[in-house]
């Protein structure tokens, strides 16, 4: 079977760096935020088609390897490395779209909850299936 990862392009924005010059770490928290969302509708998972399956981000995390600058263009990649019975770990890659330099990489533990019993609850069926066709080992 052929896994399509999806990504995505960022124009890193002169607002979007620090006193430093270079790309802010709560910065790369968006970027990450941002490929999630299209990542999901590039699945078939848009907020539109999920229904009343909602989730929360349970760990996030982002590890600085190379500094990335405004004006420069940056490439997330997203994909699925692990699918359980609440919960699923998307991988993120960004990197200079230019050059092909990773200039970081993260994760996020995402938890399908209930807000109304306020208490995870298991993946539904429907979306475990589109998931699974994303999964890749890492």
């Amino acid at each position: 079977m052929c896994v399509i990862i999806p990504e995505i392009d960022i124009y890193v924005r002169y607002c979007e760096t620090d006193a430093s010059g270079h790309v802010n770490n709560v910065s790369y928290f968006i970027y990450l935020e941002e490929a999630r969302t299209r990542f999901f509708q590039a699945i078939g998972l848009s907020k539109e088609k999920r229904g009343n399956v909602k989730f929360v981000v349970a760990s996030a995390k982002c590890d600085f390897l190379a500094q990335a600058y405004s004006f420069q263009t940056l490439t997330v990649t997203t994909r699925v490395s692990r699918i359980g019975t609440k919960s699923f770990t998307l991988e993120h890659t960004i990197k200079d779209a230019e050059t092909g330099k990773i200039i970081a990489s993260g994760s996020a533990v995402i938890v399908c909850f209930n807000f109304q019993r306020q208490q995870s609850e298991n993946i539904p069926l429907p979306f475990r299936v589109a998931l699974e066709k994303v999964l890749v080992s890492v």
